[in-house]
Formats: C-alpha cells, structure tokens, sequence
C-alpha cells in the first residue's frame, strides 16, 4: 500500500512538473531591447544608472532579458532621447524631461523647475503622491511609459566667467541652462542656451556662452568647467532637486509579460535610489578639490534669488494659464510642496541646521 501511495504522489508530481516548466519558460522569454541615454560615458552617476539598470534586469532574468545601453549621439544626440523611444527606434531612454519643453513645458515639471520640491519631496510626490498617476497619463501623449530613475539631489548654480552681484549683472548673460528655467531667466534678460552636457566645454572654451550649469561638483569637475569660468554660483534654484526618469515605448512596455514589468519597474527604483546616494557620496570630496583647484564658490545674494522667484512665479502664471495640463500638474507639485515644507521645518531642517553649525564639534 505504501509503494502504491508513493507512485501515486510521485505520478501527480511528474505531471505538475511537466506543466509548470513550459509555464515558466513561457514567462521568461527571450526579449532584447536597446536603450539611448542622453548622457556621455565619461559621466558616470548618470550613464552609470542606465548600465546599473541593464544589470538587474539581465541578472534577475537569467540574462533572458538584455537591454544593451547606448551613450549619447551613438544612436540619437542626447536631446532626441524621447524622439527614438516614440518613433520605435529604441525601446527606451534614460533622460532629463525638461529637455523636451519645446515639445509641451509640462514635461519639465516631471524634472525640475524653478523653486519646485527637492529630491526627498520629488519622490514622495512620484511614489505616494499624484506624480506618476500625473506623469503616466501625460507620457501617453507621446507613446511612452515613464519610471522614475534618479535624482542629483539639489544642483549647483554653475560655473560665471564674472561675479554676478547684482541683478543687472545678469543681463544679456549667454547662459547655459537646461530646461524650463531659461524661461524664468529671460525675464530677467539672461539669453539661455540649451545644450548637452558634452558640447558645454567646448562653448565655454570658444566663448559661445559666458556661463553654464550642470549638476553639482562631481560631474562638474569631470566636465573640467572650473579651468574657464572660475565663480562657482550656489544654489542652483532652478534645481532644487532634478528626477531623471526611464522613459519606455508604450507597445513595447505592453508587449512585456507582468513578470518582466515587475523587474524593469524595481531596476529603475534601485537606479533612483542609487543615482542619489553616489551624488550624495561623491560631491563632498570633489568640492574640495574644485576649491583647491581654483574655483571661487559664491551664493546668488538675496535680491537675484528673489528676483528670480518673482520671474519664476510669473512664468509659472503665464504657463498655467496657457496649458491645461501644464496647470493641473503645477498645482499638484504646489500643493505638495508648501505642505512639505511644513514638515520640512520642524524636522529636516531643523537638525540640519544645527548640524551644520556643530560640524566642528561632533
């Protein structure tokens, strides 16, 4: 009776058994994709997050699902990131929204705008907020899916080849600067140039512009900036936390058994989280180098930075009222961050700023 039992059980196992493995080899298909970063090798925060994400997602996978990462202008310029991913050429991008503001300035608020939320507040609003809900249902609008995928923390206010103490001294400054602050700069007749990250130096060298921003010390020296333009600007208010997202052809995010979905989803949180924690780690160090180095740090004096909130508050006016969409994620990211701030107040900034004073004594 036992051996009968036993054939029994076994008999059921080996029939669950030859179920299962086709299941599960259906569920793991072999799936290549190609995705185009709009960062250079040489920055290795940000294209490192693209290589860091094509690792999970091969490993967790059992390298059945290969995404081969491509740096900027292999395949497109940094800038046409979001182009190839709506017209198919690639199934993804790893990029900086705010890049695509001549396409709709809503996609800026996804990134980052002047005097919006920084980075722990960018990623309430994206993870227990309305910012996905927001962001997935406008990424339609150009055949794509969006997961958030780093964040640089607050930015520097880029590199002057003159002190700028007034607000007049801002005026007809060729600037480069990404995204949706130009516009908030204009008012204040900056000239604003968008360009990708490799093509700065070269201007700044053959002064095609007078000034350039672009993320924070780390990056900033490995750009080599501080060799030309000495006065080295804080804050970067335009940046007071920067999300850099994967953006996916929506056919092709469909097109993805759930399982598959669940692993790109937790690759691109593991990048988010990551990309911070390097800039957090790295930026330190390299201001210390960059000071001994020669670079002369200087903080926007009051009035500029007052200036530029009434410029930025205008601007913020004139697009809301002109966009619909525009205006409805705006007042979520207000709404979101003045009662931020309020928590902000009593427990974030207050013990950073008592640490900040006790340094010496701890």
């Amino acid at each position: 009776m036992q051996r009968r039992q036993f054939l029994k059980v076994a008999g059921v196992g080996m029939a669950a058994s030859s179920v299962a493995a086709p299941a599960i080899a259906q569920s793991m298909p072999e799936v290549k994709w190609r995705l185009t970063a709009s960062w250079p090798k040489s920055l290795d925060t940000l294209y490192g997050s693209c290589e860091g994400f094509a690792k999970y997602v091969a490993e967790a996978t059992d390298n059945k699902f290969q995404v081969q990462v491509f740096a900027a202008g292999e395949i497109v310029p940094g800038l046409q990131a979001l182009d190839a991913v709506e017209n198919g050429t690639v199934e993804a991008c790893h990029t900086a929204t705010y890049y695509f503001i001549g396409k709709d300035p809503t996609w800026a608020l996804f990134c980052a705008v002047p005097f919006g939320l920084n980075t722990r507040q960018q990623n309430a609003w994206f993870y227990d907020g309305d910012g996905m809900k927001l962001m997935t249902e406008f990424s339609k609008k150009f055949n794509a899916y969006p997961l958030v995928g780093g964040n640089t923390g607050a930015q520097m206010g880029g590199w002057f080849r003159k002190e700028i103490k007034t607000v007049e001294d801002l005026k007809g400054l060729k600037f480069r600067i990404g995204g949706w602050a130009g516009k908030t700069l204009e008012k204040l007749g900056v000239v604003p140039q968008q360009l990708a990250g490799g093509d700065i130096y070269p201007a700044l060298e053959k002064g095609t512009i007078d000034a350039a921003e672009w993320v924070g010390p780390y990056d900033d020296e490995k750009l080599g900036f501080y060799k030309i333009a000495p006065y080295y600007y804080y804050p970067g208010w335009w940046e007071g936390g920067t999300a850099n997202h994967f953006l996916i052809n929506i056919e092709k995010w469909n097109a993805l058994p759930k399982n598959y979905q669940a692993i790109v989803t937790a690759a691109a949180g593991a990048s988010n989280v990551e990309q911070t924690g390097r800039y957090d780690a790295r930026n330190p160090g390299a201001l210390k180098r960059l000071v001994a180095g020669g670079a002369q740090l200087r903080a926007f004096s009051l009035p500029i930075m007052e200036a530029c909130l009434k410029a930025s508050n205008e601007v913020n006016a004139d697009a809301s009222a002109a966009n619909p969409d525009y205006k409805k994620v705006w007042a979520s990211i207000e709404s979101f961050r003045n009662d931020g701030y309020l928590w902000w107040q009593v427990a974030e900034y207050g013990y950073d700023s008592f640490m900040i004073r006790s340094r010496s004594k701890a």
